[in-house]
């Protein structure tokens, strides 16, 4: 019985090292694999809320990472703030829709490594492509909006046109933001508010939506030109246009308070500005120009 027993404990520990080995070779392999096949690395890599429209269909999402970066309004608030130098040193600059640098580099400088675009501003892009797609073709632009506009059926005809924009400057890389990740960007405004978005009406603007990239892919972000929930409600608030390339049309406070008491289909834009405020409390998020006192 004895010999019985050590012949049965010899066996197992024979078996135990075969396990040892094989699971080692396991680990070996797939690391191996990973290294030598490029779609196992496409795929496991980058934000997967974002993803890349190519002529090819390939799923690429977004893989970026800056230390520091400069989100910059495209506010009238950007007017003599004499900041494009400074913004300029940033690792990535982010920019919004058409905010145009040319003719206003020394406030809001010249260099753009993101542009995160609405939907209705993309016609705005195309009808300038040879300067968004040609000369700042080093940019990386990501598109958001409704499912009607950007499904890739055939049917969305803003998906369409940034399709046609890929086949023609393949350099370029352009993204959409998922469905998914506009569920979450909902969900995430109705954490903080307890409002349901569509059922109040209200659409989430693109500084939303860029306020949410820069959180995934800056350590520090520095938010240039965007003014604060209260500022619309201080006496001594100065008057700036909406868009500091639109000079003598919007005023930004008028249209923040009209969009804000909108019954439907307006934006948030003063309440987003509190959340903004929430989050620099527990994130690496600073405001100038005007600055916050959080």
């Amino acid at each position: 019985m004895k010999g019985r027993g050590l012949d049965m404990k010899f066996k197992m520990l024979h078996w135990l090292s075969l396990l040892s080995l094989s699971l080692t070779l396991l680990v070996w392999l797939g690391h191996v694999i990973t290294q030598h096949d490029p779609m196992v690395v496409v795929q496991n890599r980058g934000l997967r809320g974002y993803m890349r429209i190519t002529p090819h269909r390939t799923e690429q999402f977004l893989d970026l990472h800056c230390n520091q970066c400069a989100l910059v309004s495209s506010s009238g608030q950007m007017l003599r703030t004499g900041a494009g130098e400074e913004i300029d040193k940033f690792d990535c600059v982010i920019r919004m829709n058409n905010a145009p640098t040319r003719g206003f580099e020394q406030d809001v400088g010249n260099r753009t490594k993101v542009r995160v675009v609405s939907h209705t501003s993309v016609p705005l892009l195309v009808k300038n492509e040879s300067y968004f797609f040609q000369q700042s073709a080093n940019t990386t632009y990501v598109v958001w909006g409704p499912d009607r506009n950007m499904r890739q059926d055939g049917k969305g005809h803003i998906f369409n046109a940034l399709l046609k924009i890929a086949k023609s400057y393949p350099k370029v890389r352009i993204y959409t933001v998922t469905k998914e990740q506009i569920q979450y960007c909902d969900s995430m405004f109705q954490n903080e508010t307890g409002k349901d978005r569509m059922k109040t009406g209200a659409f989430l603007s693109t500084g939303f939506f860029t306020m949410i990239l820069a959180l995934d892919i800056c350590d520090r972000i520095h938010v240039y030109g965007m003014i604060d929930d209260n500022y619309c409600s201080r006496a001594n608030h100065g008057d700036v246009p909406y868009h500091y390339y639109e000079q003598g049309r919007l005023n930004e406070c008028k249209m923040y308070n009209v969009h804000e008491h909108a019954k439907r289909g307006g934006h948030r834009f003063i309440t987003e500005k509190a959340i903004y405020a929430k989050w620099a409390t527990h994130h690496q998020i600073e405001f100038k120009y005007p600055s916050w006192s959080l």
